[in-house]
């Protein structure tokens, strides 16, 4: 029976070189999993071995890249290397920041030279601006959201995030540069010229289209492998441990009869959050009715009668 990887016309005892003729897109992945060119007659799994890299981790993101529309299998992430994943994601900020930015920024300060003072400050802030947001979500993922899957990768806890947080603070980075894509070919001013014009359109594509793909590879691989391994530290944990503070305030909504949309709104999270959250907490109090966590409430001296409804 034929596998999955040879289905798709991948598998790591395919020829590297082979992979990359099929599309030079890949090149900005090759890039950033660290590969050395030169790859002469050896395979996937050959040169992935040289390079100290899984070879299913590394497949696995060339499909992201590759297949429209692909979703990788349950049996797929749970082949896949997490800490592979997390630093391809960190060489991406890179790849971001020292490539593909300022490659867009060049083209389109070459593109305004003729324009005049007023638009090319117009144009400039606003590239800048979302220069900014972009480098903002970067930071984001790099001192939040990368260091907590480390700790869960060496198996420590840490109560005070989830990775259902960071699904509610994961932002669009991509409306901004559908903005400049249409400014420039539906707005260009007159003076501009059509071949720097083009150069421009040509990064803003290879960045947009690359930053699409290096979101689903986050909410697609690294959101549900990441609640898998919290799933297996939540079931491993004793009952009756202590409720963190953030769950101590979601039982007070809940005893004060919140549903679950109202207490994202409260709190800013998103719903996924809050449901992550009463599962801990029905695990550790081992109360499973609204009921039973009212009283659970009051015993504790978290609420007063006179707030609940």
């Amino acid at each position: 029976m034929r596998g999955t990887h040879e289905r798709n016309g991948m598998s790591p005892a395919m020829k590297m070189a082979d992979l990359l003729d099929a599309d030079f897109s890949l090149l900005g992945v090759f890039y950033r999993m660290g590969l050395s060119l030169g790859f002469g007659e050896e395979s996937v799994e050959e040169v992935c071995e040289k390079a100290g890299l899984d070879a299913e981790t590394f497949l696995l993101i060339c499909r992201v890249h590759l297949m429209d529309g692909y979703r990788p299998s349950r049996e797929a992430l749970q082949n896949a290397d997490l800490s592979a994943i997390l630093g391809y994601l960190r060489n991406s900020h890179s790849y971001y920041t020292k490539v593909l930015l300022p490659n867009l920024e060049t083209a389109l300060e070459e593109l305004i030279v003729p324009c005049e003072d007023q638009q090319k400050r117009v144009i400039r802030r606003f590239f800048f601006d979302y220069r900014q947001e972009l480098l903002t979500h970067f930071a984001y993922e790099e001192e939040t959201v990368f260091p907590y899957v480390e700790e869960m990768l060496n198996s420590q806890d840490d109560n005070a995030f989830t990775i259902g947080e960071y699904e509610q603070n994961h932002s669009n980075v991509e409306e901004k540069l559908v903005d400049l894509k249409n400014l420039v070919t539906m707005f260009l001013p007159a003076p501009c010229q059509q071949t720097e014009a083009y150069k421009v359109l040509f990064y803003l594509s290879s960045l947009r289209q690359d930053l699409a793909k290096h979101t689903l590879i986050e909410d697609e691989i690294l959101v549900p492998m990441v609640v898998r391994m919290e799933e297996v530290v939540a079931a491993a944990r004793p009952e009756g441990e202590e409720l963190s503070a953030r769950e101590k305030e979601i039982l007070v909504s809940v005893a004060k009869g919140k549903l679950n949309k109202e207490i994202a709104d409260e709190y800013n999270i998103s719903i996924y959050t809050v449901i992550t959250h009463r599962k801990n907490i029905t695990r550790k109090t081992g109360i499973k009715t609204v009921a039973g966590l009212t009283v659970y409430a009051l015993l504790n001296n978290l609420i007063d009668m006179n707030s609940v409804e």
